[in-house]
């Protein structure tokens, strides 16, 4: 299903290469949710008051046919404006003609949070301009942890401790020490991923190579292995909000889980904390996947410059501080400012998702990300069933993407 979806795309890339840029001003933006977020409804009538020759025209798409229609369009020569997209899926548009390039100048990189423009850049460029942010840190129930012997204010700080709460959390309580989730499902990989960034690990370099197979990586399954005992039984039938409700639930003692999970636990009497993630032994410092959106512009509009420009002027600081704190509640800012400081003193939680970001990962780039997705959810699946010991899982799972890069 991935080659097909992957050789589907490019050929129908290059049966497109002949049609003729369009000749409507308009710059089409496919949206991805279930309605235009207020922040931008504002700020799309202000573009368009100042630009009537160049107006932006959402088309609201839903979450889950969104990319797919962008992809489709584009593919048939008949391309949108401008898409939200995954950033992770960058590279196999830009390698398959479909967008333009979106170059940052060096004062518009210096305003993100560091490593933040990694994911959507690609041969030195930039391809798309990031949009919505997401990190994890570490929840742990205080009432399981005093429960189990363990002190409620003192959450795990490596993975070493957090394995070792786990079992007593196991062994004393007879609840889950930790969520885990394994199931064929794209945040398996993410959650992955955050071990792996959290020991100095990569999957693929910047010059294309395919370094997973590596002693950081390794540590990171190793203790996928060891805690798994100590986790949600049968992981692999878990997606990361199956985990989530499982923590609301009380019958968890830790999970890891985005800022929006801190929303929901308010709401509740779960006596909770939320740290930042545990380290690996190979730590260079704090760090968490960087989960980034970003706006897309695709080749044969017509509008290509046009659409670069309300791109930067959609995401501009301004902007991008109303849209963060508005209706996606949940979002990691993307750029340090005032706003973030008073947000974070009115909230501390809200800390451990922004202390991650400068050892923190981008989602791998790939030329089929879907193949990058499959192989590494074989892979982890592989470890916490027992089915394949962590070196011969991962030295299998890093030669497979070897296609895929």
């Amino acid at each position: 299903m991935t080659t097909l979806f992957r050789t589907s795309l490019i050929g129908l890339a290059l049966a497109g290469t002949t049609a003729l840029p369009s000749l409507a001003a308009d710059i089409s933006w496919i949206y991805c949710g279930d309605r235009i977020d207020p922040a931008h409804e504002k700020y799309i009538a202000e573009w368009n008051a100042a630009n009537p020759d160049y107006p932006v025209v959402p088309e609201v798409v839903g979450w889950a046919q969104c990319q797919d229609k962008a992809t489709t369009l584009a593919a048939a020569g008949s391309p949108a404006g401008m898409a939200y997209v995954g950033s992770r899926t960058l590279k196999e548009f830009a390698l398959s003609d479909l967008i333009v390039e979106v170059p940052m100048t060096d004062e518009e990189k210096a305003a993100y949070y560091p490593n933040i423009v990694d994911t959507v850049t690609f041969e030195g460029t930039q391809w798309g301009v990031p949009i919505a942010f997401s990190t994890k840190a570490l929840y742990w129930n205080k009432d399981l942890f005093a429960e189990a012997g363990l002190d409620p204010e003192k959450p795990p700080t490596t993975w070493a401790e957090e394995i070792e709460y786990a079992k007593t959390i196991k062994e004393k309580t007879g609840k889950a020490g930790y969520g885990l989730p394994a199931k064929t499902f794209d945040n398996t990989m993410h959650q992955f991923l955050h071990w792996v960034y959290t020991n100095n690990g990569k999957v693929i370099d910047a010059e294309g190579n395919i370094v997973m197979d590596s002693p950081e990586v390794l540590a990171a399954l190793q203790a996928y292995k060891d805690i798994t005992p100590y986790s949600v039984e049968g992981a692999t039938a878990y997606e990361q909000n199956e985990i989530r409700a499982i923590f609301l639930d009380k019958q968890v003692g830790m999970i890891q889980a985005a800022v929006s999970t801190a929303f929901l636990l308010n709401d509740t009497d779960i006596n909770w904390g939320v740290t930042d993630l545990p380290l690996g032994p190979n730590a260079a410092g704090k760090g968490t996947l960087l989960i980034t959106d970003s706006l897309a512009v695709f080749k044969g509009s017509g509008v290509e410059e046009k659409a670069v420009e309300f791109a930067k002027y959609i995401t501009q600081p301004k902007i991008q501080e109303e849209y963060e704190a508005g209706g996606l509640a949940g979002l990691t800012p993307l750029r340090p400012s005032t706003a973030v400081d008073t947000m974070v003193a009115a909230d501390p939680y809200w800390q451990p998702f922004i202390d991650g970001i400068e050892f923190g990962g981008p989602e791998p780039l790939f030329t089929d990300y879907r193949g990058l997705q499959n192989v590494m959810i074989e892979m982890v699946q592989s470890v916490v069933t027992g089915s394949a010991e962590p070196q011969a899982a991962l030295t299998k799972a890093a030669g497979a993407l070897e296609e895929y890069k």
